[in-house]
């Protein structure tokens, strides 16, 4: 798990969050039920003007400093820690529209789902009303049925485990240059792919009796 962040003081609002999001990450599987952790990571496109140096026998390669920048995209990401699933996608913009049409594929990844769990943040775009400004009404309502939201608490992001998940991926696929959308998708879907044919779960073992140990100075009424 990784690092909280620095915390100043925890409201109740703050622990029944906190409690209620603890709570989910201790039951046990349920493919019936499954909880699904979401996220956004923004990617900055930056091409190189230049191709690199052709390499000479001894000496590593070398790459100038002129690049060009292609603009940003948005990365979706959500995460099934104990089946060892996740879902990526690559969007132009991070509007409401984007976030319903992501949670609508993702719908559609779990077919057999009685109801699906997800774990987001408070960003504007994650809220009911994303689907009925993207979708019919109908449409709206069919999606949202097969949902339940778990929000994290204002300023305690560090308890979604899809920011772990966006960690593992900015190491291992972003962190070098990448100037076009289509390389940044083909790259992503390469990773996810190797990931979910090794099933890489995320081990959450932070819990409530942890929280009422470490955090009790904080909380307030």
């Amino acid at each position: 798990m990784k690092k909280m962040w620095c915390i100043a003081s925890i409201t109740q609002q703050y622990r029944e969050r906190m409690y209620a999001l603890l709570d989910l990450y201790q039951e046990d599987y349920d493919g019936r039920n499954p909880v699904v952790c979401v996220d956004e990571k923004s990617k900055q496109l930056i091409e190189d003007v230049r191709g690199g140096m052709p390499l000479k026998p001894g000496s590593t390669a070398k790459y100038d400093y002129e690049y060009k920048r292609n603009g940003t995209r948005n990365i979706f990401v959500a995460v099934e820690p104990l089946a060892g699933m996740r879902k990526i996608k690559v969007t132009k913009t991070r509007k409401k529209n984007d976030f319903a049409g992501f949670i609508k594929e993702l719908v559609g990844e779990y077919p057999k789902a009685e109801k699906i769990r997800i774990v987001l943040d408070n960003l504007n775009t994650h809220f009911s009303s994303s689907f009925f400004e993207a979708f019919s009404e109908r449409e709206a309502k069919r999606i949202l049925r097969k949902i339940e939201f778990y929000y994290t608490p204002k300023h305690g992001s560090w308890l979604n485990m899809a920011e772990i998940e966006i960690n593992i991926m900015s190491r291992e696929c972003l962190d070098r240059r990448i100037g076009q959308e289509s390389i940044l998708t083909s790259q992503l879907n390469y990773w996810t792919r190797q990931r979910n044919i090794a099933k890489k779960r995320i081990h959450w073992s932070f819990t409530r009796k942890n929280a009422d140990t470490k955090l009790s100075k904080h909380y307030v009424a």
